[in-house]
């Protein structure tokens, strides 16, 4: 019972503080050791038994192994957002954005970015980064609110294209070592449901951005922006897109070379280089960046190191929900939650779902939700014959839902470390684009897999 109290305490607190604007680095280790106290973990190694896990071992554990795993990836990433933003790239795509299209397709032009790279394989935190110098300027043009910015990057990352049938992102990846199954799993309801996904919370996006320029909210520009460019100064549009053209095109190439054309004249990896493909491309596209941009050359420099700044901010915030993530697996009560889950009566994609969901939103994270859960109800669901493919979908695609609860590393990075948001002003729209779309998309797979 205490330790139950102290891990449904600790997550609550540690929702509460983020909420509240308290710094993640300091909210995530006070709620990890009240969870640790709750649930007999001993404070540090000398005061553990033999093989015995401690608070500090296990919460640094977590967090350094998250940093080690993607701090190359965030540091080029963020590298990569600050030239597009010096060259001119992003604004010159943003003004021919709303010039082509109109003012009310500036939010749409941001989900359509974060969904074509997300869907091309490119990590989610990256996305944000690479995206975001693009959301302000077309937000700026169109005299948006940018407290929905957030919400914009977030919903065309890890929503409709995260999980979908085919996608390249590991959320979509991990079930078939436990099932058996491909990326494209049930892709028939993946495309119904992706599709009822980015429609519906297209829809929502739009009508909370309308109320809010109804009451006369406008985009509030800062500081540290970089003011607009004369027009007559900018790159082609077109051009401008090179960049982001760079990241999809390499990644791509090293995450499946062969199927590289010949003619390209250097020789290439014999297999995938998986997540670390991110490093050539991101690399390919700060370069291609700084090419566009050489009449601003003198800046560049200020702009690596600006984006080396953020992106130790942006990873050590993620790292530290990471660490609260390991704490909370070693609690007593998250052991027991796991036994419930698996004994859930009813449908069994529906105590999957639940299982999966749950795990997710505990931990903070959809692949840690999938990893901790799958190898528990894969054998007992399959076992019990339910179809692997329509598991897989479900899987994926409830691993999405409530691990945008406020305390993900995902949100808070997006929010805070990447547009310099509060959750007071900017989480409402993720709320409902990350975690309720996602949720209804959840039921409408179960209820086809169910009906047909």
């Amino acid at each position: 019972m205490i330790s139950a109290i102290g891990l449904v305490g600790g997550l609550a607190l540690l929702i509460f503080l983020t909420i509240r604007g308290v710094n993640i680095l300091i909210a995530a280790p006070l709620c990890a050791a009240i969870v640790a106290a709750t649930s007999g973990v001993a404070w540090m190694p000398p005061l553990a038994g033999e093989g015995a896990p401690d608070f500090v071992t296990s919460y640094m554990a977590g967090f350094t192994g998250f940093f080690a795993d993607w701090f190359f990836m965030f540091l080029l990433g963020a590298i990569f957002g600050e030239v597009m933003a010096v060259s001119g790239a992003a604004d010159s795509v943003a003004r021919w954005v709303v010039k082509t299209f109109g003012i009310r397709r500036a939010a749409a032009a941001v989900v359509a970015a974060c969904a074509v790279l997300t869907y091309g394989g490119v990590s989610v935190f990256i996305v944000a980064f690479s995206v975001y110098p693009m959301a302000v300027s077309l937000f700026r043009e169109a005299d948006l609110p940018r407290r929905f910015i957030p919400g914009a990057l977030a919903f065309g990352s890890v929503t409709f294209t995260m999980t979908s049938a085919g996608s390249p992102e590991i959320q979509n990846l991990i079930p078939m070592q436990y099932l058996g199954t491909t990326a494209y799993a049930a892709w028939e309801t993946s495309l119904v449901v992706a599709i009822f996904m980015a429609a519906f919370g297209f829809v929502w996006l739009s009508r909370m951005i309308r109320r809010a320029t109804a009451k006369g909210e406008r985009f509030e520009p800062r500081a540290n922006d970089r003011p607009p460019r004369d027009v007559r100064d900018l790159p082609n549009p077109l051009v401008s897109l090179a960049p982001l053209v760079a990241v999809l095109g390499v990644f791509l190439l090293l995450q499946y070379p062969e199927y590289a054309p010949d003619f390209l004249g250097f020789a290439m990896p014999e297999a995938s280089l998986g997540k670390y493909a991110l490093i050539g491309a991101l690399g390919a596209g700060a370069f291609v960046a700084a090419l566009i941009g050489l009449k601003q050359f003198a800046q560049i420099p200020a702009a690596f190191s600006t984006g080396a700044t953020g992106a130790v901010v942006a990873i050590t915030n993620t790292c530290a929900v990471v660490g609260f993530g390991a704490i909370a697996k070693l609690s007593p009560a998250f052991q027991e939650a796991l036994v419930f889950v698996q004994s859930l009566p009813g449908d069994p994609l529906i105590g999957a779902a639940i299982a999966v969901t749950v795990i997710a939103g505990l931990t903070g994270s959809a692949s840690g939700g999938q990893t901790i859960a799958l190898p528990l109800i894969a054998p007992h669901y399959l076992d019990a014959g339910v179809n692997p493919n329509e598991l897989h979908r479900v899987v994926a695609i409830s691993s999405g839902a409530l691990d945008s609860l406020p305390h993900n590393g995902y949100v808070v990075t997006t929010i805070r470390a990447i547009c310099g948001e509060t959750h007071k002003a900017a989480y409402g729209a993720v709320w409902a684009l990350t975690v309720i779309t996602p949720l209804i998309g959840l039921v409408m797979a179960i209820a086809i897999f169910i009906i047909f």
